[in-house]
């Protein structure tokens, strides 16, 4: 994508992208940006990565980006986001996995898995959907967990983790947001429970909690764990910012490294926060700024970066302790070295006609595709021919998900 060249007239504080970040574990991030976990869907339907994720990744460890994340990594099969999810389980293919993480690596760059559970938004065509409690609304039915399905979840989430360690990858990243399993736990609309796992925040805090404590058992003091957070599910009778903030300060108590905040969530017919006006800034910082002085865990805000000078006033502000971007580094792998330079340029954002519910999200995740097969540059498909292929896509990787695990 093209550049659009900024004013010189900056002043010593773009320093503060560059600077280092000392994380609680002791494990360093080499400066202020991270790649945020995206949905890339570039899992070969067996939940095994490809060459082209593998490129992805090292595309973005090449281009600078101190941390990056891969979204949607699944702790076991049965409630995946999407059949090109990978899956870190007892079938893993562990030498391409080895072969991820050694390429997403290099450059003194960070590579963590997000760890999650799709739970009530589990894809039907592989997955027989259970939440926090049973649900029956329009575009969404789920299953209630049973006390032992709850309880089994901090070893499967610590399995996971030792896996991902085992592998090579330099940390991990726990999902408990946008409305899969553990954003459903502490949402009181998805979450009626009337055990110890539902009620006050803290008990709807709880399943995450011992799933923290489990992670760190297995993989020691100084493997970075991170958690990314909703500040608001944006549903009237979702999690709230004071509930939020108040699971902030429980974090704050636990061996936790970084904070990731964002927002929104995944339910049917849900606001989606990336789908706005391409003009907005970003989404969550007030909230982030809010958390932040709140906790001695540092911070980062993902959602709504578009611009250098955003990056830098959120992190020379003390606003968040690190800037997390997606689509902005979807359109230029190599953007965190290009904001490291005070002339650096912003990515120019497509503008795009109405699309149904998740289109603009196919478009990227498309793109993503592109760049993992260094194709970007031919990368000229419409949204609607995006959202076809991605969708057949999908389909033929649903039967292979059914005969690896199902058959």
């Amino acid at each position: 994508m093209t550049q659009r060249p900024l004013a010189k007239n900056v002043s010593d504080e773009n320093n503060a992208l560059r600077r280092p970040l000392e994380l609680p574990c002791g494990a360093i991030l080499k400066n202020r940006l991270a790649k945020a976990a995206m949905s890339d869907s570039l899992g070969d339907g067996g939940g095994d990565p490809t060459e082209a994720q593998m490129r992805l990744y090292e595309r973005w460890a090449e281009g600078g980006t101190a941390l990056s994340l891969i979204g949607e990594v699944q702790v076991g099969p049965h409630y995946p986001e999407k059949p090109g999810n990978l899956v870190l389980s007892s079938k893993s293919d562990q030498r391409a996995l080895q072969s991820l993480a050694r390429r997403g690596l290099i450059d003194g760059a960070h590579l963590w898995p997000q760890l999650g559970h799709a739970g009530a938004l589990s894809h039907l065509p592989i997955s027989q959907p259970k939440g926090p409690s049973p649900l029956d609304v329009e575009g969404l039915q789920c299953e209630g967990m049973s006390i032992e399905e709850i309880q089994v979840l901090p070893e499967l989430y610590a399995r996971a983790a030792t896996r991902a360690k085992t592998a090579g990858f330099s940390g991990i990243q726990i999902h408990a947001g946008h409305g899969f399993l553990f954003s459903q736990f502490l949402s009181p609309l998805f979450n009626h429970r009337s055990d110890g796992y539902g009620g006050s925040i803290e008990a709807r805090f709880r399943v995450v909690h011992e799933v923290i404590d489990e992670v760190r058992r297995a993989v020691g003091p100084s493997f970075p764990i991170g958690i990314k957070i909703n500040s608001t599910d944006k549903l009237e009778g979702g999690l709230t910012e004071d509930d939020a903030l108040e699971v902030v300060r429980i974090l704050d108590q636990t061996s936790v490294d970084l904070i990731d905040v964002s927002g929104g969530t995944y339910f049917p017919g849900a606001p989606a926060s990336s789908d706005g006006p391409s003009q907005r800034g970003p989404y969550f910082l007030d909230f982030a700024r809010r958390a932040k002085g709140l906790t001695k865990i540092p911070v980062m805000a993902t959602g709504g970066f578009k611009k250098r000078e955003q990056a830098v006033d959120a992190v020379a502000g003390g606003a968040v302790d690190m800037v997390c971007l997606g689509r902005a580094m979807a359109l230029d792998p190599r953007l965190a070295k290009v904001w490291m330079t005070e002339d650096g340029g912003d990515p120019e954002f497509p503008m795009f006609e109405p699309l149904p519910d998740g289109g603009i999200t196919i478009w990227y995740t498309m793109r993503l595709t592109a760049l993992g097969e260094d194709a970007e540059n031919e990368f000229t498909l419409d949204p609607q021919s995006a959202i076809r292929i991605y969708q057949e896509r999908d389909e033929q990787r649903c039967i292979t998900w059914r005969q690896k695990f199902f058959g």
